[in-house]
């Protein structure tokens, strides 16, 4: 049996979902959970000449603009791909592939077209790159014309051959004939792909069916985080990941895909929605009823990795029965034996000692008040932590972490100040790879007082210097809620999942939270605020 191996298309097919703006911190953020769920080939954008860079879009004018936005990220074991719609990019806009960040090309085009297209890839295969044929809605090429394909790529020998299945047409009897057809007469050392669409909601099912085929020949099956792509969207790869892991003994991190759906993708399934939940993935994946799904989630103190894990405890006939007491009795026992942070919340209080604390939050008065801070600074040498952000003007020494989506805004400038700055980062926060310097188990830093508001970043980090020993700190940047601007407490998503509430009531609690916490930590105002201690 031949190997089978899987690739992602999401930043490049999904991209037709946004225009392929995904924001460089989330096609960063994308390929390094990528890397680490062990992906076998990672598909990075289009190469199209017509479009001019933009580090935020993955869709780029030539190789070298692959170089700007992935060339520091470490691919690992990974291969880097990129795509080519035949006709939108020429050979002068691709460098050799020792030059290149990419292993790999993918030339889709049409049936008409196959005797130029093949000629290009034959080009690329040249400047030494490994080269997929795509071929552009499979299911309309005739019997005759797939055998003339045939004949093409035996003479140019790509790397693989892939079945594209544009319009979501395929079911497992045709794409067995397609199957059958390309494995019996391609050369055997080119390998054979298959690109699912799910607007019959068969992408999965036919992704299984061209698994299961028994050929000595390499095979590659394409996904998309989420199923992320226009109308019904593509065969999702944490789906297929699952299956391989296990039916092929395969050994792909599942929680790394389910990290970048809710941190990297969920944002741009709103204004243009496609294909499934991930509620009902996490449901089905563990044979339970949504409903324990959405309660999980509604907690906002859990990641989805845990959500995944503790649903993954879920017992016998208690799986399909929901029992909202049952599923408390979880959560609370999974919540006390979160993490063990002892050794990280000594090192801490070893680390803060007798030092001054400076806390910045993102208000204006940080670039108002820099030549205040900055003389405070010099007088004083304390250790300086900013609250899920990385300030332009003043250094800091770390960085504290309490909120993934915010953690995917700054994951590129990390990457680019790699050991710059310690982290502090509580247990919610998954990092893409590797740990955090310290981490805090997030349960104990939450406000439990009644009428707290959910994760306001400040008040978990006071909780957090509390937990640790700490009896006094300095502030500034904490301005306080206007209209225009949400400050560092509440990001954005959580602000329309409680709309209700309004700045007025978010400063009161704010201010009500300080006042109440003075009493243990010292605190003290150095830039101008609406808070009175």
């Amino acid at each position: 049996m031949g190997e089978i191996k899987l690739l992602d298309c999401t930043l490049r097919d999904g991209g037709y979902v946004n225009d392929w703006k995904f924001g460089h911190n989330n096609m960063v953020s994308i390929f390094e959970r990528l890397v680490d769920a062990n992906v076998d080939y990672i598909e990075i954008g289009f190469l199209d000449e017509r479009r001019p860079f933009d580090i935020n879009r993955s869709i780029m004018p030539d190789t070298d603009c692959v170089q700007k936005i992935f060339g520091n990220l470490d691919r690992k074991n990974s291969l880097i791909v990129g795509m080519i719609d035949y006709g939108t990019c020429s050979l002068a806009h691709i460098k050799p592939c020792e030059e290149s960040y990419l292993d790999a090309i993918r030339v889709i085009f049409k049936k008409h077209l196959r005797n130029e297209a093949m000629s290009f890839c034959a080009e690329l295969k040249k400047l030494g790159y490994k080269v997929f044929a795509q071929l552009v809605s499979v299911t309309s090429y005739t019997d005759d014309e797939m055998m003339d394909l045939i004949r093409l790529a035996n003479e140019v020998k790509p790397y693989a051959v892939s079945m594209v299945d544009t319009y979501g047409l395929m079911h497992q009897n045709n794409l067995k004939h397609y199957f059958d057809l390309l494995d019996q007469y391609l050369l055997p050392e080119i390998g054979l792909g298959y690109h699912a669409h799910n607007n019959f909601q068969m992408g999965y099912a036919n992704c299984i069916t061209m698994m299961s085929q028994v050929t000595d020949r390499l095979l590659l099956v394409d996904g998309t985080i989420y199923g992320m792509g226009k109308s019904a969207g593509n065969a999702p790869i944490e789906l297929i990941a699952m299956y391989m892991n296990s039916n092929l003994g395969k050994n792909y991190d599942i929680s790394q895909f389910l990290e970048a759906i809710d941190a990297n993708i969920t944002s741009f399934y709103t204004p243009a929605t496609w294909g499934y939940n991930m509620f009902f993935y996490l449901a089905a994946s563990n044979d339970c009823h949504p409903t324990y799904v959405s309660d999980l989630m509604k907690k906002k103190t859990l990641s989805v990795k845990q959500i995944n894990e503790l649903l993954g405890r879920l017992q016998g006939d208690k799986k399909l029965l929901y029992d909202k007491k049952y599923m408390e009795q979880l959560y609370l026992e999974y919540q006390e034996n979160d993490i063990d942070d002892t050794l990280d919340v000594q090192a801490l209080k070893e680390l803060f000692g007798s030092r001054k604390l400076l806390l910045l939050g993102t208000g204006d008065s940080v670039t108002e008040q820099e030549e205040l801070l900055k003389n405070f600074i010099n007088e004083n040498n304390p250790i300086v932590i900013s609250m899920n952000y990385i300030p332009d003007n003043i250094s800091p020494d770390m960085i504290f972490l309490s909120n993934s989506k915010k953690y995917v805004q700054i994951a590129s400038k990390l990457s680019r100040h790699q050991g710059e700055y310690k982290i502090i980062a509580t247990s919610n926060v998954t990092k893409t790879s590797g740990a955090f310097d310290y981490t805090v188990r997030y349960k104990d830093v939450l406000d439990t007082e009644e009428n707290a508001i959910p994760d306001v970043a400040f008040a978990v980090l006071l909780k957090t210097m509390e937990k640790v020993g700490v009896k006094e700190v300095y502030l500034a940047g904490i301005d306080g809620f206007n209209e225009t601007h949400n400050g560092i407490y509440l990001d954005d998503e959580e602000r329309c999942d409680y709309g209700i509430k309004h700045t007025d009531e978010l400063n009161e609690y704010v201010n009500q939270m300080m006042q109440r916490m003075n009493k243990t930590i010292k605190m003290n105002l150095l830039t101008k605020s609406i808070y009175t201690l």
